[in-house]
Order: structure tokens, then sequence, then C-alpha cells
């Protein structure tokens, strides 16, 4: 597992194969996008977007790729601003590892709160009455709501809409779950690209995310004992992986043998090659989606969490 410097190092090295001009020419919208070298068009980027949503996207991605160095910078800045603002039709969840709140005093405990009860407790003085404990209000610790380790299948191909998708994802699970989720990138080896407990900026992890090149095997096993890793000291109520995979296993032990590390697997795989994920999820008892494309992942973050 690779992990901070060393996982940042990996990224490093694997964003030195690019895409060339001639490669992403091939995209039916690439000159309207980027009419020259180092220009990108975010007018053409809009109306791309406005027509189909996925595949502009999914060259976008390709474009966080590119050779072009200054093509490259412009496709990121944007790209991550788009991916952010998709993933925020989400809704945000509990934060931290626990939150301070003042709430009814009952037998559950907690500190009295002076200052909010004092009303209540100078009223039961004048009447010579010990105060109600529902007028009185505690400062309790609550938990967070959710935890959550996002995990991305790297192996093989990883560009176009597999690689947005990915991105989307990653700001999706910041959306969710803010200061208590991880970004897990796997194939043979886990890279991991924001581990649970650092604070780091969303766009910033997103364009992390875009570096990610097609590496390697799939080790399934491997990825859930990571993600059991991450949560491992986790204060929060719910605690949850999502797998972003086709779930074909060619490398490692048997990922049914660790799924009992993980308490609530959610798996998601492309609409047209996910058959194998569905039969993994419904032999290990996980919840399923396919999904139709990036566009769709936070309806799908929505479907598998609420």
């Amino acid at each position: 597992m690779l992990e901070g410097d060393e996982a940042r190092d990996q990224l490093d090295d694997e964003q030195r194969k690019t895409n060339s001009r001639h490669d992403l020419s091939k995209n039916d919208n690439f000159d309207e996008i980027s009419p020259e070298v180092g220009e990108l068009d975010p007018q053409a980027v809009e109306d791309a977007m406005a027509d189909d949503a996925d595949a502009t996207l999914a060259l976008l991605a390709d474009l966080t790729g590119a050779t072009d160095a200054k093509l490259r910078a412009l496709a990121k800045d944007l790209a991550g601003r788009i991916v952010v603002d998709i993933s925020r039709t989400g809704k945000a969840r509990s934060r931290g590892v626990g939150k301070l709140r003042s709430i009814p005093m009952d037998d559950t405990g907690g500190d009295l709160d002076i200052d909010a009860s004092l009303e209540a407790i100078q009223l039961a003085r004048v009447a010579g009455t010990a105060p109600p404990l529902v007028d009185l209000v505690t400062r309790t610790w609550t938990r967070p709501g959710l935890a959550l380790v996002l995990l991305i299948d790297r192996s093989g191909s990883m560009n176009g809409e597999r690689l947005a998708a990915a991105a989307v994802a990653t700001a999706a699970a910041s959306q969710r779950a803010p200061d208590d989720h991880a970004v897990v990138a796997f194939s043979d080896k886990a890279v991991v690209v924001k581990g649970r407990t650092e604070q780091r900026d969303r766009e910033d992890v997103v364009n992390d995310v875009f570096r990610l090149r097609g590496f390697g095997p799939t080790d399934l096993a491997l990825a859930l004992r990571v993600a059991a890793d991450q949560l491992a000291d986790s204060k929060a109520v719910n605690k949850r992986v999502i797998l972003f995979s086709d779930c074909r296993v060619t490398a490692g032990g048997d990922p049914e043998d660790v799924r009992d590390l993980i308490d609530d697997l959610h798996i998601v795989a492309p609409e047209d090659d996910c058959e194998d994920a569905r039969e993994f999820a419904e032999a290990v008892g996980a919840k399923f989606a396919a999904l139709s494309g990036p566009s769709a992942v936070p309806a799908v973050f929505e479907s598998l969490l609420d």
C-alpha cells in the first residue's frame, strides 16, 4: 500500500503517460474545445456539456492527461470545477470525529449547560421546586453520521468516462462525508489518494484522481482490506465502502474471504459491463448499482446511501 508522499510520487510517475493531440482529436468535439495548441474554450465546453454531459466529461478527463502542458493545466482546472459542481447535487453528512451539541436533559448523560438552563433554574428556585428535566439543557458529544471509503478500480484502462466517473465519485464522497472519507485507487497494489483523516482541498484530491492511469490486475481482497484499515478507528455511526469496479478478480486471494471486514459494502459498475459485479454483490450481500455515465454518479450515491 502506498500513502502520503509515496502515493504522490506514484501519481507523478503515472502522469508521464500522456495523450497526444493526434489521439485526442479523434473525439468529435475536440477541435471546438481546443482549437489551437495550448487553448481550451470554456464556452465550447459548456455547449458540449449541454449536448452530451457524459461524453464531454470523458473528453475533459482525457484532456487532463494531455501532452500539451498548457492544455493539460487548463483542463484540470476546468474539469475539477465542473466535477465538484456536479457532485453538489448530493447531501452533506455529519462531519468530524464528533460534535458538541446542546440537547434537552434526559437520562443519557452529559454536562449541564448552566447558561442555557439558567432561566429554568431561576424559575424553579422562585417556586421552591426542582426544575423539570425537559427545561434543562446538557452539552454532549455526538458521533458523526457517516464515514466513507471510496475504492477505485484502476486496473486495465483508466481514461475517458471511467476516469471521469472516478473523479465525480471522489467529489461526491467528499460532499457526503467531508471530514471522514478516504479515496483509494487499486489494482494489485493500493494507492491511498486521500487518507480518511487527511484534511485536503476537494479539488486537489479530484485532480489527483485525474492523474491516475490504468495499471495491473485486479486484487479485490487487497482493496477491501485497505478499506477496513481506513475505517478501523472511525467513530462514525455508519461506516460504508463504495467499490467502483467490474469485480473481475485477476490477482490476490478470494475477496469473499475478507468480506466480513466491511460492515456496509456498496458496489458500482459500468452499465455496459456489470454482470460480474452484480454477481459478486449478490454473493457477498452488498448493495449494487449500474452506472450509466459520470453524470449519474450523484444519483447513484443518493440511491445507495439513503
